[in-house]
């Protein structure tokens, strides 16, 4: 090793750990799209074609950019990722049309999925394999706090400047800093190898039992957090009788505890074992979520969302960390599948809306709850000894 490669490691993790932060602003999908059907009189059907345009290229490209990933290596694939989220940031500025909102949203949905599958290997390859959870969940934390900030900087420029798109300008130049830190950053990886992979090669992973339960696990973690998400406010409007502008507290709530549960999960990580850990925070949120169910009080219940919030902040990163580790070897393909999970969790936001307008609000939530069930009995197959 020399000592370029030593001198410049500093720098090289600072701008993957940067790359977390960039990561985030695909979560300001959420209040763009209520200014921009406000600004543009859209209804809700149409409005809402903006966050699809976001969520479906999860499924269309985690796989090929897999498979990219294996021909021109992890960080070439990070760049390309950071150079597309920053033209996606211009368009709206340049031009503020609904048209180029929607192209400008699908660029960021691309460059969102091009990220997560190939942050996360570049991410884990630069640490030691007995690190890979800890460090991936720092990553989680750096994501988490770019989303907390995403409508704080939105209504920061339009009360400011009287402009909210201001905040695409503002996340641009953010953007361009990322390419520019990486672009002159030097990456040494080591323990995780590349090699090219293919359609059949990525899907035939799930033929591994291991595997096909890490991705059904990301699959019922991410469908809880979409549906906590889209049920907080709901319930804090029904149980409690706020109105929809202080309802939105539900969700601010979910992703501060989130956020801290992110930050205190990377540092436990480092003493605790990962599956251990992951264990007993399913178990603490299946019991606050069974509470959730029944109560009526609103500090309780915000107490409630935040303990769930809480524990299951590290579950994604932790699974991930699983997956990888069980194939270092593989770890481009099993990128690919895990971030297509990501995508996958959306069929839970539609079953649990069919048992809210058959059965009510009470019952729907009980899918929240499958899910972390599920989650839980997946976990018989992660052993101890392994890690």
């Amino acid at each position: 090793m020399n000592d370029s490669n030593v001198k410049s490691r500093p720098l090289a993790k600072i701008a993957v750990f940067f790359g977390f932060f960039i990561m985030g602003f695909v979560d300001i999908v959420g209040v763009a799209t209520n200014y921009v059907k406000s600004d543009f009189n859209l209804s809700s059907t149409l409005a809402n074609t903006i966050p699809m345009m976001v969520f479906l290229w999860f499924a269309v490209f985690s796989i090929p950019v897999g498979i990219l990933m294996g021909k021109i290596g992890r960080k070439k694939t990070v760049l390309l990722s950071l150079t597309i989220t920053t033209l996606a940031m211009i368009i709206p500025f340049i031009s503020y049309t609904f048209p180029t909102v929607l192209i400008a949203f699908a660029l960021l949905g691309i460059s969102n999925t091009i990220l997560q599958v190939s942050l996360n290997p570049l991410v884990a390859a630069m640490f030691e394999k007995e690190k890979t959870a800890s460090v991936l969940t720092a990553g989680q934390f750096i994501k988490s706090v770019s989303s907390l900030l995403g409508p704080i900087i939105a209504g920061f420029t339009a009360s400011y400047f009287y402009d909210w798109k201001m905040t695409f300008l503002i996340f641009a130049v953010i953007s361009l800093f990322s390419v520019l830190l990486l672009s002159f950053s030097k990456i040494e990886e080591f323990g995780f190898e590349n090699r090219q992979s293919s359609f059949k090669s990525v899907l035939n992973l799930l033929k591994d039992k291991y595997i096909l339960y890490c991705f059904l696990s990301i699959l019922f973690i991410v469908g809880l957090d979409v549906g906590i998400n889209t049920s907080a406010p709901e319930l804090l409007m029904k149980r409690i009788g706020l109105e929809l502008g202080r309802a939105g507290l539900g969700s601010s709530v979910y992703f501060a505890a989130k956020t801290t549960g992110a930050f205190v999960g990377a540092l436990l990580l480092l003493n605790i074992r990962p599956l251990r850990f992951l264990r007993f925070s399913l178990i603490i949120a299946i019991l606050s979520f069974l509470s959730l169910i029944f109560v009526s009080n609103l500090w309780l219940l915000l107490v409630l969302i935040f303990i769930i919030g809480f524990t299951c902040a590290n579950v994604f990163s932790i699974i991930f960390s699983f997956a990888l580790k069980k194939m270092p070897e593989r770890s481009n393909e099993i990128s690919a599948l895990m971030i297509m999970g990501v995508s996958g969790g959306a069929i839970i936001l539609p079953i649990q809306g069919l048992v809210n307008d058959g059965f009510g609000l009470s019952a729907s939530l009980s899918v929240l709850l499958i899910c972390l069930l599920m989650n839980l009995m997946l976990t018989k197959i992660f052993k101890e000894n392994v890690f």
